[in-house]
């Protein structure tokens, strides 16, 4: 029990003693040191940013057609009597090449007949020129005739008057003058008749020789020659085969151009437009066609042509814009830019390089002239800002004004008035997170993305 109540009695001791310990330690230990650590360095890719050539471009989609067409339909009635081997769907024929014949017997026997009754009018007007002439002579000797006898009438009117002849003579001779003077009318009316005759003969004549040209020219469509170097496509008659008049014979395809009606959004047709009349110049005047073709050709514009499918995108053709389609799209929003290349089937390889055929779909890339501009990655823009690297390593956001993406690329527009970014600066094109302004950072220098933007730029990737 003693021992119990000695436990009691030295515990607050012990306690006491360990307080007083603590207490002494702790106001005998220094303060303590802070370390401002800062933030942590962070190392991102950077590219300087530089005015470069950049091609505003664009890509609509659209078919092949040829540029000619033709359903070729007969314009004759008749039995085919003739078809070229090749008028097959699939050949091709050259220009010049007669294809398809249609019987002509029968309009070879109409003109016979038109040129018959022609030499029959020709014939009729040669003796009437003949029988005017002999007129003209006939009258010319009657004419004679009556003037010898007016003189014997004078003669005699003397001689009656002298009392030295009878009566009956002098009336006999009246009776021979006016004979004469009857006959000379008489061939002086015929006379005046040949004109009459001759034009109405002149006119038959010229009846007669245009149904002989319709004839000609009615046996000249029974051929029917290929216009231009052509591949065939539907041929809908066959040898021995009637065909009435209009009947659709073939189709046929010129392979000389082919045009493409590309689709493309208005939106990225602006730019376009914009970028090659800025180099050119020109203004677009639709109501004027010379001024629009002319600002077209003035533009300049690129075009490439590649198959859509084709995905190693390593089959290129030319093209040209010719036109523009009339109207915009309303469902789509898109406006037609007709494309034209020429020899679509030149270097045809097969398996490797195939000719640009009808029906084909194809992908038209469209470059406007290069132009100096201020480009960066679209990946550098956040929500309108980016992330611009200082001269001493720290993180500065900055606007910019975007005038048009084009791909992975942004076109802005220069610095102006703390939007923008400045010709030699840096911006960061890597993820930052946490995106802390002012943060020290290790830029690292990113020139293989800026060699392959400078491609891209160009459209030199594709």
């Amino acid at each position: 029990m003693k021992k119990i109540l000695q436990s009691f009695v030295s515990l607050p001791v012990i306690l006491v003693t360990a307080i007083i310990v603590v207490v002494v330690l702790v106001k005998g230990k220094g303060p303590v040191e802070h370390q401002d650590i800062g933030y942590p360095i962070k190392a991102v890719e950077v590219i300087t940013v530089n005015k470069i050539p950049f091609r505003v471009r664009a890509v609509a989609f659209g078919h092949v057609e040829p540029s000619i067409i033709i359903n070729a339909k007969s314009e004759v009635s008749g039995k085919i009597s003739y078809m070229h081997p090749d008028l097959k769907q699939g050949a091709s024929i050259k220009k010049g090449t007669v294809v398809l014949r249609i019987e002509p017997t029968t309009f070879e026997i109409s003109l016979n007949q038109s040129k018959a009754g022609l030499a029959g009018s020709q014939s009729s007007l040669a003796q009437l020129n003949v029988e005017q002439a002999s007129t003209k002579d006939a009258l010319v000797i009657a004419q004679k005739k009556l003037a010898v006898e007016l003189k014997e009438l004078e003669r005699i009117q003397v001689l009656w008057d002298k009392h030295l002849i009878a009566r009956s003579s002098l009336d006999a001779e009246q009776k021979n003058v006016l004979s004469l003077q009857q006959s000379v009318q008489d061939i002086e009316g015929k006379l005046a008749s040949y004109a009459s005759r001759k034009a109405a003969m002149r006119a038959q004549i010229q009846q007669s020789e245009s149904q002989v040209d319709q004839s000609q020219d009615t046996i000249g469509r029974t051929e029917v020659v290929m216009p231009f170097d052509a591949r065939i496509g539907a041929v809908a008659v066959e040898k021995d085969e009637f065909t009435p008049a209009g009947t659709i014979l073939f189709e046929a395809l010129g392979v000389e151009q082919v045009e493409i009606n590309a689709q493309l959004p208005v939106q990225q047709f602006r730019p376009l437009v914009s970028a090659g009349l800025a180099e050119s110049g020109a203004s677009i005047n639709l109501q004027n066609p010379e001024n629009l073709q002319a600002a077209l050709n003035s533009m300049q514009l690129e075009t490439r042509v590649r198959l859509v499918g084709d995905l190693e995108n390593s089959i290129v053709w030319q093209g040209k814009l010719v036109r523009l389609s009339e109207s915009v799209d309303p469902t789509r929003d898109t406006l037609g830019l007709v494309i034209a290349v020429n020899k679509p089937y030149e270097g045809i390889i097969p398996g490797i390089r195939p000719p640009l055929l009808k029906g084909m779909y194809a992908s038209v890339e469209i470059f406007a002239p290069a132009k100096q501009t201020i480009v960066i990655p679209r990946k550098a823009v956040h929500q309108g800002r980016v992330y611009v690297v200082t001269a001493d390593n720290t993180l500065v956001i900055r606007r910019v004004k975007i005038l048009f993406n084009q791909g992975e690329l942004v076109v802005i527009a220069e610095y102006d008035n703390g939007v923008g970014i400045k010709e030699g600066e840096q911006i960061i094109i890597s993820d930052v997170i946490p995106v802390i302004e002012g943060m020290p950072l290790k830029p690292l220098v990113a020139d293989d993305y800026k060699r392959k933007m400078l491609r891209d730029a160009l459209g030199e990737q594709f």
